[in-house]
């Protein structure tokens, strides 16, 4: 590609990688170097549609100073993607510094929409998708968490969130003791083999999950006060 250097923020599959878009395909074989939160899942996708660019580095721990260059190299006229390990760029994924900073420098920036678990599970929760409030990941901390869900206990919104697996029970117990018995959905492993949506009154949920381990990629979904 020639011309002004260009950023372009890609959307890649949350994980049936048949999920990609032509566009995104065509954006990816066209520029001269994509900036990836996990080089190597990004390798694997790209050798899956024999695509052969350079690949670096872009995540929390280096943004800092890969901003820096990348900014550098898009002065130089050269045309970026930025691609997260899955979904939209920004959304709970490293990104936003380096669109801050083309933004500032007057450098275009294109979106490449497409994949999004947060969509996807919306989508598929049989919860009211108007209005919903996305949260991120779920403060880590019992007590962060708690104050938080206490805090959105009274909107009406559909909450969104995103949770490890590790952490489940725990916020399951909290939404219950805070939120009341509300509806709740468990997205897990959205377009993977063994994708699973789970729905259900908060007490049923943890009631068939007591002593279950839950495993993979999940989103929450909760039902909003809606009394």
């Amino acid at each position: 590609m020639t011309g002004t250097g260009k950023l372009f923020l890609v959307a890649t599959p949350i994980g049936n990688l048949e999920d990609i878009t032509l566009r995104a395909l065509r954006i990816l074989r066209d520029v001269d170097l994509i900036a990836a939160e996990d080089t190597r899942r990004t390798a694997t996708l790209l050798a899956r549609y024999e695509i052969h660019k350079p690949l670096l580095s872009y995540h929390e721990f280096n943004e800092a100073r890969r901003t820096a260059e990348l900014v550098e190299n898009l002065r130089n006229n050269q045309q970026i993607a930025l691609v997260s390990d899955a979904g939209m760029p920004m959304l709970s994924d490293p990104g936003l510094r380096l669109l801050r900073a083309a933004i500032d420098e007057g450098i275009p920036v294109e979106v490449i929409p497409g994949p999004s678990a947060l969509t996807a599970s919306l989508a598929v929760s049989g919860l009211a998708v108007e209005p919903f409030l996305f949260l991120g990941f779920l403060p880590h901390k019992g007590a962060r968490r708690r104050r938080l869900l206490d805090e959105l206990a009274p909107l009406p919104h559909t909450l969104v969130a995103f949770e490890s697996p590790h952490r489940i029970h725990k916020a399951l117990a909290d939404i219950h003791e805070l939120l009341g018995d509300r509806r709740v959905v468990i997205a897990r492993e959205l377009t993977k083999k063994f994708e699973q949506v789970l729905r259900d009154h908060v007490s049923a949920l943890r009631k068939s999950l007591e002593n279950r381990a839950v495993k993979g990629e999940i989103t929450l979904l909760i039902e909003g006060n809606i009394k």
